[in-house]
C-alpha cells in the first residue's frame, strides 16, 4: 500500500464523520447580558445626537453669504460701516455652521447666539449706515440673510431645548450606578 493511498483513506474516512449533535446546546440570548441597557442607551442617544444636522450646511452657507454679500449687492464702496458689520457677523455665523458640524454636542447651545446675529443683521443697515440712509438693496440683502439666520438659529436652539427636555426625562446609566 503506497502512502498516498492512506491519506486518501484518511480523507475519504473524515467526510464520513457524524455530524455534530446541536440540540443539546443553549443559544445565546443577549437581552440577558449585564451591558445591554448601557448599549441601548448609547445606541438611542447616537439617533438623536444629530436631529439638527440639516442645518449645519445651511447656517455655514448663510454665514458665508453674509460675509461676502457687501461685495454681490456692491455696497462694499459705498457703505464700509456696513460692509464690516456684515464681514464680522457672517464670518461669526460661518464658525458657528463650522462648529456646528464639527462640535455638534457643544454648539447647538449656542443657537440663540446665531439669531441674536441674525436679528443684528436685520437691523444694521438703519443703525449702522452713515446718516442712517440704507440703499434698497442693503435693506433686502441684510434683511433677507437676517431672517435666515434668525430661523435657522431659532431652530437649532428650540431642537437643542426639544432634545434637552428628552434627555432629561430619562434615566441615564451614569446616575443609575451607585458606587460600591
Amino acid at each position: 500500500m503506497s502512502p498516498y493511498r492512506e491519506e486518501e483513506t484518511i480523507m475519504s474516512d473524515i467526510s464520513n464523520r457524524p455530524t455534530r449533535d446541536t440540540t443539546h446546546e443553549t443559544t445565546h440570548d443577549i437581552s440577558r447580558h449585564p451591558d445591554v441597557p448601557e448599549m441601548q442607551e448609547r445606541f438611542e442617544r447616537l439617533l438623536h445626537v444629530r436631529e439638527d444636522s440639516a442645518l449645519d450646511s445651511a447656517v455655514l452657507l448663510t454665514g458665508l453669504y453674509a460675509a461676502i454679500s457687501p461685495w454681490v449687492v456692491h455696497f462694499s464702496g459705498s457703505n464700509p460701516d456696513l460692509r464690516m458689520s456684515n464681514v464680522i457677523v457672517g464670518l461669526a455665523i460661518a464658525a458657528y455652521g463650522l462648529g456646528l458640524t464639527l462640535s455638534p454636542e457643544r454648539m447647538t447651545r449656542l443657537g440663540w447666539a446665531c439669531a441674536a446675529m441674525g436679528v443684528w443683521l436685520i437691523i444694521s443697515p438703519w443703525v449702522v449706515t452713515v446718516g442712517h440712509n440704507p440703499t434698497h438693496g442693503m435693506i433686502w440683502n441684510n434683511v433677507a440673510v437676517g431672517a435666515v439666520a434668525l430661523i435657522l438659529g431659532a431652530g437649532s436652539a428650540a431642537i437643542r431645548m426639544a432634545t434637552g427636555r428628552a434627555a432629561k426625562g430619562t434615566h441615564t446609566m451614569s446616575s443609575a450606578h451607585t458606587s460600591t
